[in-house]
């Protein structure tokens, strides 16, 4: 286990953003879990402004593999009286690998009160419930699970916590873990397929970005997968059940 504090602190500074390496155990295949480059990211967009308001929104393209070395980079967009758009690039030695835009944002004074989401009816694990940790070699060991079950035929709901979340900001922690599910197009197969994740809108429901003991329920569900192509909705909920992510992620499907 590699705890993503260790992979910042051990980070070379650079102009425009920072440099580092993917260790093995964060890896999926031939390119690195796609949650962890994201948060990279978002750690570069934090750092390169000084007192951002709270992220409110992020609009992922993971647009090639990345492993080994990379370079992750920053740059102002636009920073507004109320929101600031950050464009971040993150590349190895195969090129880019993710486009990812942040949306930083504080609560403004609204007339409005509207929420239609609803509240997770479920209880985090307890402390003798049986969970279990992915292999060393796949990212899926710098996490600890407990699964959920589900009448839907495409659809996850599981329980996550990072192991190794000590010393992180509350949404790098939160995005690190928001892709910790497989697409839920694989459970449309009976064996296993090659699936990749496209490219991922997240939306930010609440500046209050706490749990308990780290837990987090995630859920992705899809209802049409056609021609190698999927689209999922993916919801996150902390412990106490309160509604904290919204999101949409495409997903390609080669079999």
């Amino acid at each position: 286990m590699t705890p993503i504090a260790d992979i910042l602190s051990q980070a070379d500074r650079v102009e425009d953003g920072f440099r580092t390496t993917v260790p093995a155990d964060w890896m999926q295949g031939r390119t690195a879990y796609g949650g962890l480059t994201t948060a990279l990211a978002l750690h570069a967009a934090q750092r390169s402004e000084a007192d951002l308001p709270p992220l409110r929104s992020a609009q992922v393209a993971f647009v090639g593999p990345l492993a080994g070395a990379v370079a992750i980079t920053a740059q102002r967009l636009r920073r507004g009286r109320n929101a600031t758009y950050i464009d971040t690039e993150v590349r190895s030695e195969a090129g880019l690998g993710l486009r990812a835009t942040f949306l930083f944002m504080a609560p403004l004074p609204s007339a409005v009160t509207h929420d239609a989401m609803s509240r997770a009816e479920r209880h985090p694990p307890e402390p003798d419930a049986k969970t279990y940790i992915g292999p060393d070699e796949f990212f899926t060991g710098n996490f600890e699970f407990h699964d959920v079950k589900v009448p839907g035929a495409a659809e996850w709901l599981r329980w996550a916590r990072l192991r190794g979340r000590d010393g992180l900001d509350p949404a790098v922690e939160l995005l690190a873990i928001a892709d910790g599910l497989p697409p839920a197009a694989f459970k449309l197969f009976d064996k296993q397929v090659p699936l990749s994740s496209l490219t991922w809108h997240v939306n930010l429901l609440t500046t209050d970005l706490s749990t308990q003991d780290g837990w987090w329920l995630l859920q992705a569900a899809t209802d049409r997968a056609v021609d190698g192509f999927s689209s999922q909705r993916m919801r996150i909920w902390n412990a106490a059940g309160a509604p904290v992510v919204d999101a949409m992620q495409s997903v390609a499907i080669f079999a």
